[in-house]
C-alpha cells in the first residue's frame, strides 16, 4: 500500500503538477486515501498507474472535478472500472515528442525507414509531415508546406537543429495492441488519455490523427522483441533503418527490457530511445551524474544521451 501511495503522491506532485490540477487533487487525496489505495491494489501492478485509472475512469463517466465526487463515484464504478482496466493500457501517442526526437533522426543520413516501438496509433511516426517551431525561431515546415500539426518546442544548450525534415521514405510500429487511426472508439481511447485541460494537446492529436488517416501506418500487433526482426527485415534495402522507442520501456519488465536491447543491438542499425532516465542502464551510465532532473526523459542516439526533455516534447535541453 505504501508503494501504491508513493506512486499516486509521485505522480500528483511531479507528473501532474502544472499540467492538470484535477489529476493533481484525485493523485495527492488518493494517496492519502487507505480505503482506496486498498482497493486499487488489487490490481496487478502495472494495471495501478495512476494516468490508466484516471483515464479509464474518465473513458466510463466519472465526473471531472473535486476529488470527493471522482472517489463516491469510483468507489461506485469499481467492478467496471477494474474490469475495463485489465483491457487497457497507456497507449498516450504524442506527436510532440517527434520535436524532441528529429535533431536526433536529422543527425542519421537518409532516406529513413522509421520503426517505432510502443507506437500506439503511430502519430509519432509522422516526423516529416509535422511542422516545428522551436523557441522564437521561424517555422520549419515540410516540404510541401505549412502542416496543420505546429510542434512548439522550447531549447537550452545549443540544439543542432536541423534546417530541412527528414526523407522518410518507409514507418511501421509495433505494439501490443495497436490503436487504428480509422476506428472511433480506439480514438475515443487515445483523446482520453490525454489528461482534462489540456485541450490544446487535445487539438493537436486530433490534427495528428487526422494526418495518419490520409496514410494509415503500417502496424503489427506483437512483443516489442519477438516482433522485431520480421518487421525489420521489411523495410527498404534502400533506407537507413531507424528504430525508436518512445515512452514505453518502463512498461517492460528489466529482463524483457535488456532483451529487448540486445535485439535492437543484433540488427545493427540505428536506434533512438526517448526514454525515464532508468529506462536504459548504458545511457543511464553514460550522464554525468546519471540522474536526469524530476520528470524529464532523457533522448540517447544509440545509447548515447544527447538531451533531457520534457515527457511530452515541450522542451529539449542539450547536453
Amino acid at each position: 500500500m505504501r508503494d501504491t501511495a508513493e506512486w499516486y503522491r509521485s505522480f500528483g506532485e511531479i507528473e501532474a503538477r502544472g499540467q492538470s490540477a484535477i489529476y493533481e487533487e484525485w493523485a495527492l487525496a488518493l494517496a492519502a486515501d487507505p480505503e482506496l489505495i486498498r482497493v486499487i491494489d488489487g490490481l496487478p501492478l502495472q494495471k495501478r498507474q495512476p494516468n490508466l485509472i484516471f483515464a479509464v475512469s474518465r473513458l466510463l463517466g466519472a465526473p471531472e472535478g473535486g476529488y470527493a465526487a471522482f472517489r463516491e463515484w469510483l468507489l461506485a464504478h469499481w467492478p467496471q472500472v477494474a474490469e475495463e482496466t485489465m483491457m487497457r493500457m497507456t497507449q498516450t501517442n504524442e506527436p510532440r515528442r517527434c520535436a524532441s526526437l528529429l535533431p536526433a533522426l536529422a543527425s542519421i543520413p537518409g532516406p529513413l525507414a522509421l520503426l517505432e516501438v510502443g507506437a500506439s496509433a503511430g502519430l509519432c511516426l509522422y516526423p516529416d509531415r509535422y511542422s516545428y517551431r522551436y523557441d522564437e525561431r521561424e517555422p520549419l515546415h515540410p516540404f510541401d508546406g505549412p502542416s496543420t500539426v505546429l510542434l512548439d518546442c522550447a531549447t537550452t544548450g545549443g540544439v543542432p537543429i536541423p534546417t530541412t525534415l527528414p526523407d522518410i521514405v518507409w514507418r511501421a510500429g509495433i505494439d501490443l495492441s495497436p490503436l487504428d487511426v480509422r476506428s472511433r472508439g480506439d480514438m475515443l481511447w487515445l483523446e482520453t488519455l490525454v489528461w482534462p485541460e489540456q485541450e490544446e494537446r487535445r487539438q493537436r492529436l486530433r490534427a495528428a490523427i487526422a494526418i495518419a488517416r490520409e496514410d494509415p501506418p503500417l502496424l503489427v500487433e506483437g512483443d516489442a522483441t519477438s516482433a522485431l526482426d520480421a518487421l525489420a527485415a521489411e523495410a527498404p534495402a534502400d533506407a537507413t533503418l531507424v528504430v525508436v522507442a518512445s515512452g514505453v520501456l518502463v512498461y517492460l519488465a528489466f529482463d524483457e527490457r535488456m532483451r529487448f536491447v540486445e535485439a535492437v543491438r543484433a540488427l545493427g542499425t540505428d536506434w533512438i530511445s526517448l526514454e525515464g532516465v532508468g529506462g536504459l542502464p548504458s545511457v543511464s551510465a553514460s550522464l554525468s551524474d546519471g540522474i536526469a532532473p524530476r520528470g524529464r526523459f532523457v533522448l540517447a542516439l544509440n545509447e548515447r544521451p544527447l538531451a533531457y526533455t520534457g515527457p511530452h516534447g515541450q522542451s529539449l535541453d542539450w547536453l
